[in-house]
């Protein structure tokens, strides 16, 4: 394992008014009642990466209730090169701030030091709901292997509510739409680039012969893919966009779509609880294609094991083991992962008091 958690500190976030957990590098399975705080670990781990998180929360309703003071996460990683430092927090009303080895950094510099993929009972719908999703799916997984995406898509994401602004403003100066729309071009075709690569990557490490059904990605995008194309496209359709109010052509407009390769049937289609075995091939895929380049990201799977039969729960936990992942996860009951016994680090979640506890079990 090449970077792990070691210890997580958790003041005034969630339901968790001081909590220290220590790691030592195996699964973690959190269990207890619904509403004890369990997924809410997972939120505070999934903020040691950029973004909103997995809740994709705003800021301030992070904080506990009902002091309001603010929240603040720390962790201390294992990397190959020794002990790192996160923190980050965000006090009342406030932006959330980042320090890495006690120094100020902004939030995209958290991908480098951490890959993360999450599943989420949210997620259940991914392939029924609507592609900003999806998008974020794929994204993240991309950012497991290319950390640089974060920052070529909060580039995309700024030029182009600049020029959206322009557009609703019916502002005509095609010197202004010219050097957004150049920066939208050169971010947007480096996003569609490193979306395909993944997806491409992603195929050749699926397990064929695992029970969870492999699903074949395809990026759906009608934008051309070639930077100066993009450029050219975007400065076409000026007078359109300004019609809508908004850009109308880009990777912002992609989908993905997944088809159950054994059966040829699409992802929309299938049971729910098919659709949630595609997205743990996914996840699989995604670790195994970070581990055959000697690194593996985090997994965080809020009630992955609640739908899944005695043996696909055990499939998965051996597929983590297997990849020597931390991977946090939650369920209910203990039971759902008595097939992980030792191979795991074993944590009861309970409400006491209003503010959550966590107890690490042995036995």
């Amino acid at each position: 394992m090449s970077v792990y958690i070691q210890s997580l500190t958790l003041s005034h976030f969630r339901s968790h008014r001081r909590t220290q957990i220590a790691f030592d590098g195996r699964p973690v399975a959190l269990s207890g009642p619904n509403g004890a705080g369990k997924t809410n670990v997972l939120e505070a781990v999934s903020l040691l990466s950029p973004g909103r998180g997995l809740r994709r929360a705003a800021s301030d309703d992070l904080s506990r209730k009902p002091e309001l003071l603010g929240w603040k996460i720390i962790a201390e990683l294992s990397t190959p090169n020794g002990a790192r430092n996160i923190q980050t927090w965000a006090e009342s009303g406030q932006s959330r701030q980042v320090r890495i080895d006690d120094k100020a950094a902004p939030q995209v510099a958290l991908a480098a030091l951490l890959g993360m993929v999450w599943l989420t009972p949210a997620m259940d719908r991914l392939w029924l709901e609507g592609a900003e999703g999806r998008r974020r799916f794929l994204d993240r997984m991309v950012l497991s292997f290319r950390p640089e995406h974060a920052a070529q898509v909060l580039t995309y994401e700024k030029s182009m509510r600049e020029r959206n602004k322009l557009l609703r403003d019916g502002v005509g100066d095609g010197a202004w739409y010219s050097a957004l729309e150049a920066q939208m071009a050169q971010a947007g075709a480096q996003i569609s680039a490193n979306r395909r690569a993944v997806i491409a990557n992603l195929a050749t490490h699926a397990d064929h012969d695992s029970p969870f059904p492999v699903a074949d990605l395809m990026l759906d995008c009608s934008a051309p893919q070639d930077e100066g194309e993009l450029a050219r496209a975007l400065a076409d359709g000026r007078r359109q966009d300004m019609a809508a109010g908004r850009s109308l052509t880009g990777p912002h407009r992609a989908d993905l779509r997944a088809i159950w390769a054994a059966k040829g049937m699409e992802a929309a289609q299938c049971s729910t609880g098919e659709q949630k075995a595609m997205l743990i091939s996914l996840i699989l895929s995604n670790a195994r294609a970070l581990a055959s380049t000697g690194t593996v990201p985090l997994l965080l799977l809020d009630e992955v094991a609640a739908h899944l039969d005695a043996d696909r729960r055990a499939a998965l936990y051996d597929a983590i083991c297997s990849l020597h992942v931390q991977a946090f996860m939650t369920g209910t009951g203990r039971e759902l992962f008595s097939d992980l016994g030792a191979r795991a680090q074993h944590f009861s979640v309970t409400d006491a008091d209003g503010r959550s506890h966590l107890v690490e079990s042995t036995s």
